[in-house]
């Protein structure tokens, strides 16, 4: 399996109160291409922190996350944000869709930043909606669409750019059993048809049971890693 993240030796240190707290300590983690992962572990385990490393959001105190050779620890920000713009999507618990965009246009945004043509960016946001099922939501604001409807706009958005991942920050944490039931087949036909890899940190133990590996997190530290 073709490697797309090489984390090495992560670290992230906080200062609380001048005590310094681990949030994650020593990861040393290979991530492959197609690969759809759980990471769990109890709150404060490092989950959250170990992604958002992962995906530029963060900086670690020590160590490397190296994408597809390219180190991101080393980048400055208008850097990492031109990198994370073409090579990685994300969804959030919360879904962070634009309010006074329809589905089509939170979709489309971040095609106009990458600034595709008018025709590629509309074709691929009608195959994007029919692959959520949300066609005939195309001119429907995040206001007037249900949790679960929100957060398939979410990841279509996230899917938008042909992302090289997914990562995945409690994607079904304020959705209903059947909303979220949905929501997770259709990221793992994702997965299959494109080959496209997805990294969940969840508490969700529906995300657990369709995962192929999961890394469990304690203590800022890997405690186990399952492949299925």
């Amino acid at each position: 399996m073709e490697t797309v993240i090489d984390a090495h030796e992560i670290t992230k240190v906080y200062n609380e109160n001048s005590i310094p707290v681990h949030a994650v300590n020593g990861v040393h983690l290979h991530i492959g291409r197609g690969e759809f992962i759980a990471l769990v572990g109890p709150s404060g385990s490092g989950k959250t922190t170990l992604l958002n490393i992962i995906g530029g959001l963060d900086h670690p105190t020590t160590g490397q996350v190296i994408i597809n050779g390219t180190d991101i620890t080393r980048m400055r920000d208008n850097q990492l944000i031109n990198f994370r713009l073409k090579n990685i999507g994300f969804v959030f618990q919360s879904y962070n869709l634009i309010p006074v965009l329809t589905a089509k246009e939170n979709i489309e945004f971040i095609l106009l930043l990458q600034k595709k043509p008018k025709k590629e960016r509309e074709k691929r946001v009608l195959d994007l909606l029919r692959q959520v099922g949300l066609e005939d939501k195309i001119h429907t604001r995040p206001s007037e669409l249900s949790g679960g409807q929100q957060q398939r706009v979410a990841v279509a958005r996230a899917l938008a750019s042909k992302p090289q991942f997914v990562l995945a920050d409690e994607p079904t944490a304020n959705l209903d059993s059947k909303s979220a039931a949905n929501l997770l087949d259709i990221m793992a036909r994702l997965n299959q048809e494109e080959n496209m890899t997805f990294i969940f940190s969840t508490h969700d133990q529906r995300v657990i049971d369709k995962a192929r590996r999961v890394i469990t997190l304690v203590d800022g530290k890997i405690e186990s890693d399952e492949r299925r």
